[in-house]
Parts: structure tokens; sequence; C-alpha cells
């Protein structure tokens, strides 16, 4: 994980102005530090679902939805195609910048009942899962003149936290 001191580098960093390729600039040098670094550049809140065996359910029309569920699975980082070198760097960054509680990977453990009245003639809808976050990444690097910085890559990644419950939701069928 980055230290503090880190960290303070790379934001300073990130207030770099970006350089595209070819663009003509005057030729200076600035006391920058050639660095390669992760931005998070969105984030929003999602409810990362368990895919095991079990942990989705429908009920309906209307009544009442009771769930018990007692199993024990992993909900993992989802993490752009070409980006599988930089998934712990992408983490290191978002639980500074974003939540301290998201990890690679969260161990999960469904036990406990969820009851709920389904409104008359609707279908509920229950799915078990981590409270986590779908980001926006950059990967950048000080350019050539340590002046600005330059783009190398960037990608989406769905993040897991420790934080676990149910999602319910109603539709007509």
């Amino acid at each position: 994980m980055p230290t503090v001191e880190q960290i303070a580098q790379e934001d300073a960093l990130a207030a770099l102005p970006e350089v595209g390729e070819g663009q003509a600039r005057e030729p200076r040098r600035c006391d920058n530090p050639y660095k390669k670094w992760i931005e998070i550049t969105g984030k929003k809140a999602y409810h990362v679902p368990s895919w095991w065996n079990g942990t989705k359910f429908k009920d309906g029309p209307g009544g009442t939805m009771v769930v018990k569920v007692e199993k024990a699975g992993k909900i993992s980082a989802e993490i752009s195609a070409g980006a599988e070198g930089d998934a712990r760097l992408i983490v290191a960054k978002a639980k500074v910048k974003v939540d301290a509680k998201i990890g690679v990977e969260i161990g999960v453990t469904a036990g406990h009942e969820y009851r709920r009245k389904i409104a008359s003639g609707k279908y509920g809808h229950l799915q078990y899962g981590s409270w986590g976050y779908k980001t926006t990444w950059s990967k950048y690097e000080t350019s050539a003149d340590g002046c600005g910085k330059k783009l190398v890559k960037k990608g989406r990644a769905t993040l897991p936290t420790s934080e676990t419950g149910w999602r319910y939701w109603e539709t007509k069928s």
C-alpha cells in the first residue's frame, strides 16, 4: 500500500497539465521526478453481486419473501482488460481516495434471514453481495520534460468492500 508521502507526491503530480503525443512545447526542464502513478477518476456506489449458488432469489406475485442463506464465498475486484498488472495499485489508490474498506477480494458469509413484503401483483428479487464501487482509473507517467503528465492507459474497476448485505427490487414479471 502506498505511504502517505507517496500519495502526497502523486497528488502533486496529478495536478500537472496533461501532455499529448507530439504536442509542441518549448524546450525546458522541470524538477518533477519521473514516476508512474494511478489516479481514481470517478466512482459510483454499486452493489457488487455474489454469483455463488443460491444467492439470487425471485418470489411472487405479491406475498412475503423470506430468505435464509448460510453460505460462504468470495467477491473479487474486476479490473478492465490489460490492467491485471496494475490491479493491486488501483485497489491501493482506491483505498486511500475512495473508501478504506475496498479490497481485492472480500470473503463473505451470508448467514441471516431476510423478510420483505412484496407489493400486490409484483415480483420481489433479492441478491446478496458487497456494497462496493464502480470506478474509473487512469495510469499516468511524468512527461519527458518533467513539466507535465502523460496518460499511459485507463480503465474501469468494480471494487467490493467489506460491507455486505442484501439488495431488493421489484418487477412486474
